[in-house]
């Protein structure tokens, strides 16, 4: 979807935590945005971080006969009712997993007409993501659409990686014309993750669905999957602009449109049924749906949607527990 080529100030809001733009420094914002993000974290969730992260008994591993003391909460009634003997199974313990942020940085990424850039906003969401993840000492690794190419940061453990990524993210250069597409990124961390994980993918979505349905899925098949969708306000409504030039960023092609009342009922009809589609598209290949706004409090939303995680994983913990 085309978008209007003005390009506002990427100044951070302080509700959204990071309290600046990336733009200020590379290491003191990220200084600011650890500081930010951990303190919010901390008094949120109350040291609480499991939800996001694959925990303790979410990879499975081999089974074995129940031994008085384990954990009868992993029980795999399956394997019991098959071998008449009470099995449990293992499960891989939390260090030897692996997260992985995979970040699209193209071209349409360089928009926003609040506070924020989306770009800014996928750093501050992968900072977000990072931070619950290193809590669990689990491994990050990253890829990162940068445009013009794909850059591939190893899993590894520590809060150092972890700032060394989001460097990488926030020094980013922009991209002149997007030329590579998400499909094409998703296909790469499908190659590179090969441990079981939790696989967070932040991006706009904006790419034609059918170029990214299955990467995505197939990533469903081997990892907890995260789609965190980067949304401005204005692509989802224009403002009475009347005559205004339109910048398509992937392409760099542009068109002049009269912003009439008919126009924008028109556009916010089709905005409205490609995000429709784009969440239909995220549910129907497994992953889980986060939606970050410009012109929102990013970090309540993930706070959210980690409580919410968090619920259906202990609902269905219970339901394994029950014969």
């Amino acid at each position: 979807m085309a978008r209007s080529s003005q390009r506002p100030s990427a100044t951070g809001p302080d509700r959204a935590a990071p309290g600046h733009s990336p733009a200020a420094g590379t290491q003191e914002v990220l200084r600011r945005l650890e500081l930010n993000v951990n303190r919010r974290l901390d008094g949120i969730l109350h040291g609480e971080y499991r939800g996001l992260v694959p925990g303790h008994g979410s990879e499975p591993g081999e089974t074995r006969i129940y031994a008085p003391g384990d954990d009868t909460r992993r029980i795999d009634w399956n394997v019991t009712a098959r071998m008449q003997t009470p099995h449990i199974r293992e499960a891989v313990a939390d260090r030897e997993l692996e997260a992985w942020l995979c970040v699209d940085l193209s071209p349409s990424l360089d928009f926003g007409t609040h506070t924020w850039e989306k770009r800014d906003l996928a750093l501050a969401t992968a900072a977000g993501i990072g931070f619950l993840t290193a809590r669990s000492g689990n491994r990050i690794g990253a890829v990162l659409n940068l445009g013009s190419e794909l850059s591939v940061i190893p899993a590894k453990q520590g809060r150092r990686h972890l700032q060394a990524i989001l460097g990488r993210i926030q020094s980013a250069p922009r991209a002149a014309r997007g030329q590579i597409g998400l499909g094409e990124t998703l296909e790469r961390l499908g190659r590179v993750a090969r441990r079981r994980g939790l696989a967070a993918v932040i991006s706009d979505f904006l790419d034609p669905s059918e170029q990214w349905r299955q990467p995505l899925a197939a990533l469903g098949l081997r990892h907890q999957v995260v789609a965190a969708e980067v949304i401005d306000p204005r692509e989802l409504d224009l403002p009475p602009l009347g005559y205004v030039e339109l910048v398509d960023p992937e392409s760099g092609r542009t068109r002049e449109v009269h912003v009439t009342k008919a126009v924008r009922a028109r556009f916010a009809e089709a905005a409205q049924e490609q995000r429709r589609e784009i969440g239909l598209t995220i549910r129907n290949a497994g992953a889980d749906h986060l939606i970050v706004r410009t012109d929102g409090d990013w970090l309540l939303e993930l706070v959210r949607f980690v409580a919410k995680r968090r619920h259906r994983a202990a609902n269905l913990g219970a339901a394994r527990v029950a014969p």
